[in-house]
């Protein structure tokens, strides 16, 4: 068997995996893919609906923001809902108007018009589909957070700023420093309609879901958008009559693309700029569905609710290709640019949506309302949308982005990117946020700090940073500085260590020790920094992360494995060696790390078997009877997996002879395993296992007479029966590969697996399969020093011989159920097999 893939070495009928024929399917497998079309259920139904609420005031909006045609709002929201809805990666995103291109669309209509403005549209789609082709969605991705975070803050604060001119009845103007620059003087004489109407538009988005009580619940049912859209239309046509207002064009006057005039350099540049904040936006979107998904999944059901099945993770190439075809067709009709949004997207998910019928039926909604509503569209003011609009930008300006890329100190990138989004437009800011993000990326490689300090004739080496080849002038200087034959400590806080640094140190450790130094390399916690890991961990169990595994804690040891001399800097030393930490919390962590560890890297690989398993039952073939001592880790010197071992641990590895007379000492909890296992699981054998330096075997020979009689006394009294053969003449010592033991101890635990093994035989259960031919037993022995394996021959276990042999269990040995033992290493005078 691999000992990198899980995989069972039984191929028996009762392991082996249903076929396809029977009808079985696999708990955790993917369902069918679904034929005859959308499904429609009553939860998207009711979803599309909300969002479709959402979505028409959001839509006009935008439109109003980026003085495009009205109508063309509406055509962008109907193509994005049914056509990215059907085609899409992303099941639960909703597309539409993007409100990341609001400012670039604005100034794109401005330069060159409506009609060559939707020709963009449509090549930048078409560049989409070839992106998407390609599969780099992911690469987009990669862009800094910050940087894109910073974007979207820059296009949210002009949105604003334009916003507002609308909300006080003025033209905003063509950037958003001009929008600051003319705002005095439209406050020095404005109509007081549209701020009155802007200011109740915010209010009622600010206060509607946070209304209380059980009226305030009911009432939150209708989104805010639309609640505060409606509310503001109702008192407009009430109190303002003459208000300026929403004038949705005649279809048959609806402009369509026309081939692109201008520089060919710029538009191209237009063209990309439309697709990389298109498909950003888009691909952010989706990401952050997938989360709001798995949380909605993860949440427990209200009410006695169904919970919501688990829903497909994105595949952002495809949402990028569909993104594409749907910005070349909204192109194509007349529409503005489309990408996913975050708004719409939320509100979908946490309306209860459960596929894509959702958001196609959202589209199909706006596509009615656009032909049947205009009328009733045409109520609307102005100043609400605009409110409305310069909420969304105020809303992109995250301040738990603004939290998190301070933390992770790359604030200056975000303030650049920002600040040349609102100076300078979008293609230019993100250029600039990329160009400082690169300026701090290079000053955090080649900065680093390197101190010298003495104490008590000790001297101490600190190193902040990352030491690459520019920092070794200063390394070398400073290393230079200490005396021959130093005692010193080389304390490491970096990651990254290049080759020209690495032999700088390397040289240096040897000319020191080489006069008599001593040198210690540590990490800035103070923890030693140990030997590396043997190559035989390179490849490990994923079910046998014991306490040293290198593999297990590797991705957390942020300790460069080329940080120091080969032979001093790989990993950590654990909390519990000499100088570790003894903190008392650490156990707690250790358990949680080991836990998040096996969610990580080991449940991927044994979900289906464990599914499997936990849909058979267990059906294991064998018995393994071992001590409790945290050293023997069965599934490792086993080579087994889940389902394969029945497993009893307890002190010593003992086997209570059945109908003990003494209540006080008697113990059924390893009676009642044997007889589960023999009589219920039908186990083929049992296999009593000891080890070497057993504290169990210990005790026995270090007890005295007056021991006080403890639970844990109580139990060991088990293991006299072994004590009284080791020391009886009727009964010859055991021997392991054909040696004596080395000491007491080393004999009383070979014994005391041969006197078990006579306990077992007499439990009525085990005894009535050994007298029926269907229950083998075996003796084992454990070296934990020497990672060996030794084997009671079959004589002996079996109760045929008198030798009591344990022989050595080499490399490529196999476990025949019928033959015995086979490639065992005996010496010569050993009796191996029956």
């Amino acid at each position: 068997m691999s000992a990198c893939v899980p995989t069972r070495k039984d191929h028996s009928s009762r392991s082996s995996h249903p076929s396809r024929a029977s009808g079985f399917k696999r708990p955790h497998s993917p369902p069918p893919p679904r034929r005859g079309g959308l499904r429609i259920s009553g939860a998207d139904l009711s979803a599309s609906i909300t969002v479709f609420l959402i979505a028409v005031p959001m839509s006009l909006g935008l439109a109003v923001a980026m003085d495009a045609p009205l109508a063309a709002g509406l055509v962008s929201a109907a193509i994005g809902g049914i056509v990215a809805g059907l085609l899409g990666g992303t099941p639960l995103q909703v597309s539409g108007p993007s409100a990341g291109l609001t400012v670039v669309t604005a100034e794109l209509i401005q330069i060159y018009g409506w009609r060559t403005t939707c020709a963009i549209t449509i090549g930048a789609g078409l560049l989409q589909i070839l992106l998407g082709s390609l599969r780099a969605a992911r690469s987009a991705l990669a862009v800094s957070p910050a940087i894109v975070h910073g974007t979207l803050a820059g296009i949210g604060v002009a949105i604003a700023l334009a916003q507002l001119h609308i909300v006080f009845g003025e033209v905003p103007q063509s950037s958003a420093l001009d929008n600051v620059l003319s705002l005095p003087s439209h406050l020095a004489h404005f109509e007081p309609a549209g701020p009155l109407i802007g200011a109740l538009t915010i209010s009622i988005l600010v206060v509607w879901p946070r209304l209380p009580g059980h009226v305030g619940a009911s009432l939150r049912r209708l989104p805010a958008a639309l609640a505060a859209v409606g509310i503001a239309t109702a008192v407009a046509a009430a109190a303002a009559p003459g208000i300026t207002r929403v004038d949705l064009p005649s279809w048959h006057s609806h402009a369509l693309p026309e081939l692109p005039k201008g520089p060919v350099a710029a538009l191209a540049t237009a063209v990309f700029t439309v697709m990389l904040v298109a498909s950003l936006e888009s691909l952010l979107a989706a990401v952050s569905v997938d989360k709001l998904a798995a949380d909605r999944s993860a949440a427990a059901p209200k009410d006695g609710a169904a919970p919501h099945a688990p829903v497909k993770r994105s595949d952002l190439d495809r949402e990028l290709r569909a993104q594409g075809v749907a910005n070349a067709v909204s192109g194509l009709a007349g529409g503005l640019p489309v990408s996913g949004g975050a708004v719409r997207s939320s509100a979908n998910v946490r309306a209860g949506a459960t596929s894509r019928a959702s958001t196609v039926l959202h589209g199909v909604w706006v596509l009615l309302a656009a032909v049947l509503l205009v009328r009733a569209l045409e109520w609307i003011p102005l100043a609400a949308l605009a409110a409305l609009v310069m909420v969304v930008g105020i809303q992109m300006v995250s301040f738990a982005h603004i939290r998190k890329v301070h933390r992770h100190r790359e604030f200056l990138v975000y303030g650049a990117t920002i600040s040349g989004v609102i100076l300078a437009g979008v293609l230019k800011g993100v250029t600039i946020g990329i160009v400082v993000a690169v300026a701090v990326a290079l000053h955090r490689l080649a900065h680093t700090r390197i101190t010298v300090t003495e104490q008590d004739g000790r001297y101490l080496v600190a190193a902040r940073g990352q030491l690459t080849f520019l920092a070794v002038p200063r390394l070398s200087r400073m290393l230079g500085k200490l005396p021959q034959g130093v005692d010193a400590v080389v304390e490491l806080d970096g990651f990254f260590m290049d080759h020209a640094a690495y032999e700088t140190i390397q040289d240096w450790y040897a000319a020191q020790t080489a006069l008599g130094g001593r040198i210690e390399f540590t990490g800035r916690s103070g923890g030693r920094i140990a030997e590396p890991a043997s190559a035989a961990h390179s490849c490990c169990r994923p079910w046998t992360p014991w306490r040293n595994h290198h593999c297990h804690d590797r991705v957390q040891d942020t300790t460069p494995t080329t940080a120091a001399p080969a032979s001093h800097v790989i990993s950590k030393a654990s909390p519990s060696a000499p100088g570790g930490s003894s903190d008392p919390r650490h156990g707690a962590h250790r358990l949680l790390s080991g836990l998040s560890s096996f969610q990580r890297t080991t449940a991927p690989l044994v979900r289906e078997e464990l599914a499997r398993l936990a849909t058979e039952g267990q059906r294991p073939s064998q018995l393994f009877l071992t001590c409790a001592d945290s050293r023997l880790v069965t599934s490792m010197i086993t080579a087994s997996g889940p389902g394969d071992l029945f497993t009893v641990r307890n002190v010593g590895n003992l086997v209570p002879p059945p109908g003990t007379g003494d209540a006080a000492i008697n113990d059924d909890s390893v009676a009642a395993a044997i007889e589960y296992a023999v009589d219920v699981l039908e186990v083929e054998s049992i296999t009593i296992c000891g080890h070497s330096g057993c504290g169990a075997m210990q005790a026995l020979l270090g007890a005295a007479p007056e021991t006080p009689r403890t639970p844990l006394w109580r139990w060991l009294r088990h293991g006299l029966p072994s004590l009284e053969r080791m020391r009886s003449r009727h009964h010859s010592w055991a021997r392991i590969a054909g040696r004596l033991p080395t000491d007491a101890v080393e004999q009383l635990c070979l014994t005391n697996v041969v006197q078990q093994l006579e306990h077992l035989r007499g439990h009525e259960s085990v005894a009535r399969r050994l007298a029926a031919g269907t229950l083998q037993l075996h003796g084992m022995y454990f070296h934990v020093g020497e990672a060996q394996a030794y084997l009671l021959t079959e004589g002996a276990s079996s109760g045929t011989g008198p030798d009591e042999v344990f022989a050595r269990v080499a490399p490529g040995a196999a476990w025949g159920a019928e033959q015995g033992i086979e490639a065992l290493h005996p010496t010569p005078g050993t009796t191996v097999g029956a």
